[in-house]
């Protein structure tokens, strides 16, 4: 325990800790926004329960890699090959990250259109705990893709472990604290929601593609998503009637 904390007297180590720290709270975003939109399909008196308990599992899953160091590296070892392009175990945890955040994304936007559709004979306490699992699940499904990208960049930008872990513990306090009024702000205006699906569905495409080894610089996807919310910001000051209203997502997620 000694050692976590032995960085603290080495100025240096400060430094890193910030970068990293400024960096581990840009990644975790997307996380929140996945987190929030989930939880705001569960009943008002579950929803910070429920964004808690996804940022704890966040967090410990976070930890439990970053002292697994050597099996993190191992995952960028080439599994296989298809038509020449190799893939690692951390290609194929991104492939299929990616596929399923489009899947969540598109089904959301379609439910939040469309209207959800309800299925018959199932008792309201029954689908309420079938929810309040079923979400739990996909936010830790979730977790570990945005982990395992949030470890790598940790391991690649500081050296002690000590550092590593005091960002991680640090951001996730963060996020815990801005999770509730990001997520209220988000449930409560409609066109921002549906911005946010969209960045999920970018950030899919972002894991996509580099689980085939195609790097898009985080720096274009960030600029987008900055610049996009900047003119919803503005669309909201001009904006003084009601809003469109989307349709609730009370059925139970796959």
């Amino acid at each position: 325990m000694e050692s976590l904390f032995s960085w603290i007297t080495q100025p240096e180590a400060w430094l890193a800790f910030g970068t990293l720290l400024l960096l581990e709270v840009v990644l975790g975003i997307d996380n929140v926004i996945f987190i929030s939109i989930l939880a705001g399909k569960l009943p008002p008196e579950q929803q910070q329960r429920a964004r808690t308990i996804g940022l704890l599992g966040a967090m410990f899953m976070r930890l439990g890699l970053l002292f697994s160091i050597s099996w993190i590296y191992s995952l960028k070892n080439e599994l296989f090959q298809v038509f020449g392009q190799g893939f690692s175990g951390r290609d194929l945890i991104l492939i299929f990250g990616g596929l399923f955040l489009l899947y969540k994304a598109v089904k959301e936007m379609h439910e939040q259109l469309e209207g959800p559709v309800h299925g018959a004979g199932t008792s309201a306490g029954a689908v309420v705990g079938a929810n309040f699992a079923a979400i739990i699940g996909q936010i830790m499904l979730l977790d570990i893709v945005f982990s395992l990208d949030s470890v790598i960049t940790a391991v690649g930008m500081a050296d002690d472990i000590g550092v590593m872990v005091s960002a991680v513990v640090v951001t996730v306090a963060i996020m815990l604290v801005a999770a509730r009024p990001i997520g209220e702000f988000v449930q409560a205006h409609p066109t921002v929601k549906m911005l946010a699906l969209s960045f999920l569905l970018l950030i899919g495409v972002n894991l996509i593609a580099d689980g085939f080894g195609f790097k898009i610089p985080k720096g274009y996807t960030y600029f987008a998503m900055g610049f996009a919310i900047a003119v919803e910001l503005l669309n909201l000051r001009v904006r003084r009637g009601s809003p469109v209203q989307l349709h609730g997502s009370d059925r139970q997620p796959d």
